[in-house]
């Protein structure tokens, strides 16, 4: 038996397609096919907060999986939005990857060594407010792209793009480290941020993997595969994280980031909201001993009402 698997086409999509298909197949008696599907976020141009955020990228594999075009889809869990999606469950979390944001500079610079007025090159509004908070010199350049694309920004690493991009006008880029070590390019790291520094955003490191409700209520051999790759710490993590900005009705276009992990039997959750010019910050942490789904989810609400109570929504322009 085979099952199809949906997945975009670019190089990333394919390698953690192929990561999380090689687990299904290790839990259960059959293949999986990769089948790449081009979805808007493929096609479109521009900064994604105005093109309706992450969101657009996950789309188009969710009505494939939904018309039976493919089976199951992989994710980038930071990819997708936070309200449900009717008759799709995400089965399996499998562990996550490193959660942290990674700068690659040029000359083998650190953050603290960029000098003064070094451009920046990143599309997220998360990663910018609170670049701008570290470094309120520096200067944020808009990017987007695949990940050789906005590598080849950085001058001295134009060699992983193409001729008919812009190359090396960038001192600096901040990408996810997940990405950087699933493709194997961890050497082009000249500093890790720690989330003491920089919180991720809601899900970064984690894949989530998708399937019909259907499946999971008639417990076929695909969604049970599915299942025995789930990571409760990582769903843990990553539930409360998503509920944090489901309930502050944030999206990628606001500069929130959240980070949540098991610290012996304790669920900690650090969440930081800050003025998109980084001017101004909270940041907040809340923890739970409750350890399940229910208890992560609440969690996240908690903190975000928390941030709400402290002016978190006039500070992030979010709409409420």
């Amino acid at each position: 038996m085979t099952f199809i698997l949906g997945t975009r086409g670019s190089a990333l999509a394919l390698t953690q397609s192929g990561m999380a298909a090689d687990q299904i197949v290790a839990a259960g008696n059959f293949e999986v096919e990769l089948r790449t599907v081009r979805t808007e976020g493929d096609v479109l141009t521009g900064p994604l907060s105005q093109m309706g955020g992450t969101g657009v990228f996950a789309a188009t594999l969710r009505t494939r999986v939904l018309d039976g075009s493919v089976d199951f889809a992989v994710h980038s869990l930071k990819d997708l939005p936070t309200a449900p999606c009717p008759g799709l469950v995400v089965a399996g979390i499998p562990e996550r990857e490193d959660p942290r944001d990674a700068l690659i500079a040029r000359d083998g610079l650190t953050l603290e060594k960029l000098p003064a007025g070094a451009r920046i090159g990143t599309g997220s509004p998360r990663r910018a407010a609170q670049l701008r908070l570290l470094r309120p010199d520096i200067e944020i350049v808009d990017i987007r792209g695949n990940v050789g694309t906005r590598l080849a920004r950085v001058a001295g690493f134009e060699s992983y793009g193409n001729q008919s991009t812009p190359a090396g006008d960038c001192d600096a880029v901040v990408l996810a480290a997940s990405g950087l070590r699933r493709l194997g390019f961890e050497e082009t790291v000249t500093d890790y941020l720690d989330p003491t520094q920089m919180l991720p955003a809601a899900g970064q490191g984690a894949l989530a993997l998708e399937v019909r409700e259907s499946d999971v209520e008639k417990a076929t051999e695909l969604a049970e595969a599915i299942r025995a790759v789930d990571h409760a710490p990582t769903r843990w993590a990553v539930t409360a994280e998503r509920a944090l900005l489901a309930r502050l009705e944030a999206g990628c276009a606001a500069p929130v980031g959240t980070f949540a992990r098991l610290e012996e039997q304790t669920l900690v959750l650090d969440a930081v909201v800050a003025n998109p010019d980084g001017s101004e910050s909270l940041r907040h942490q809340a923890t739970t001993s409750d350890l399940s789904a229910d208890g992560a989810k609440t969690l996240g609400e908690k903190l975000a009402d928390e941030l709400l109570s402290l002016g978190a929504a006039r500070l992030a322009n979010l709409t409420l």
